[in-house]
């Protein structure tokens, strides 16, 4: 009898324990995911869609996970600055980031290509580099460094500036401009302009206090960051621009590796979903920055063919040729980066 009573008691012991485990594991915590990216927040539909982007993320990532994956939202550099946000999710210090991959040109000099002057000539060409063995080199040199691409964004760019328009090479000379990437900026001193080179952010207060007199940016960032209100001229990327920049949803690895396979999977489903998303609002931008700019008392301008390919020509004489000899099988990215249509 009494040894009965004691199997019978460890059976209540051990399935109390269960209980306690399952209990707790039904009501475990939810994993929190920090994304910070120095761009304005908002939520209307002029808002900047990078922010909106990494909002539609989030809650998209929460829903179908039912929950074990929660966000936390910084924008406007809250909690990481722009030049500190790859190295804080090498680190584990940052989840996710929206980022211009250039921005690490100096420390990972293939990501350069992410910037690479009148490489890229269209939305639907670059992001067709996904699938390309260029998209396949990229991924794989950023994820040795701990992070995953988890978005393909691309951006087309445009010149504001404070004299002249800036359309043709010859435009630039004897300018105080802001290229935004190593590569970019030897063009434009090819071009004769003095480079000054800070994050998109910093820009209006650079051209307000006179250290620059035109910036090249994307034209999501000539909007958001209120730059008519230092311009009076910009070129839009309506018709040609040789200003196409990679800036996409970024994870840290050990963040990634650190989900559940199912969770990993909805990760990639929901950052694949919203490459349309992007690209739709990335064309509405460069229609809307003439509109706006004009608005706002600013001569809009286009790049024709004839000056789109003088800038090529210069692109390929500096950068290009830069690239090819400075970067470790340079030329091979480019050719492959050349292959995608």
């Amino acid at each position: 009898m009494r040894r009965i009573f004691l199997k019978s008691a460890l059976s209540s012991i051990l399935a109390g324990a269960l209980a306690v485990g399952f209990s707790s594991a039904a009501f475990a915590a939810p994993k929190v995911i920090k994304i910070s990216h120095q761009f304005p927040g908002g939520d209307g539909p002029e808002a900047d869609f990078r922010h909106r982007l990494a909002v539609k993320f989030a809650q998209e990532v929460e829903k179908r996970t039912n929950g074990e994956l929660k966000f936390q939202i910084y924008p406007s550099a809250s909690l990481v600055k722009p030049t500190g946000q790859f190295s804080a999710m090498q680190t584990g210090a940052l989840d996710m980031t929206v980022l211009p991959l250039a921005y690490e040109g100096g420390k990972i000099p293939e990501t350069n290509l992410g910037l690479m002057p009148a490489l890229v000539t269209s939305y639907e060409q670059g992001l067709r580099w996904k699938t390309a063995p260029i998209g396949k080199a990229l991924s794989d040199v950023v994820e040795g460094k701990g992070v995953k691409i988890i978005t393909w964004v691309w951006q087309a760019g445009g010149v504001a500036s404070k004299e002249k328009a800036i359309v043709e090479p010859s435009d630039a000379k004897g300018i105080k401009i802001r290229g935004g990437s190593k590569d970019m900026d030897l063009m434009l001193k090819g071009a004769g302009g003095s480079i000054t080179n800070i994050p998109s952010s910093e820009i209006y207060n650079a051209m307000q206090t006179g250290v620059l007199d035109a910036a090249v940016t994307s034209s999501t960032s000539l909007l958001s960051f209120r730059l008519y209100e230092v311009a009076k001229h910009v070129t839009t990327a309506r018709k040609n621009t040789f200003w196409f920049m990679f800036e996409p949803l970024l994870m840290a690895k050990s963040t990634y590796d650190s989900l559940t396979p199912a969770q990993q999977k909805i990760v990639t489903e929901v950052g694949a979903d919203l490459e349309k998303f992007a690209m739709e609002e990335s064309k509405k931008d460069d229609v809307r920055l003439g509109e706006v700019y004009a608005k706002n008392g600013a001569q809009a301008s286009d790049m024709d063919d004839a000056a789109f390919a003088k800038w090529r020509e210069l692109a390929k004489q500096t950068s290009w040729k830069n690239f090819a000899e400075k970067v470790k099988n340079g030329q091979q990215l480019l050719d492959m980066a050349q292959a995608v249509k």
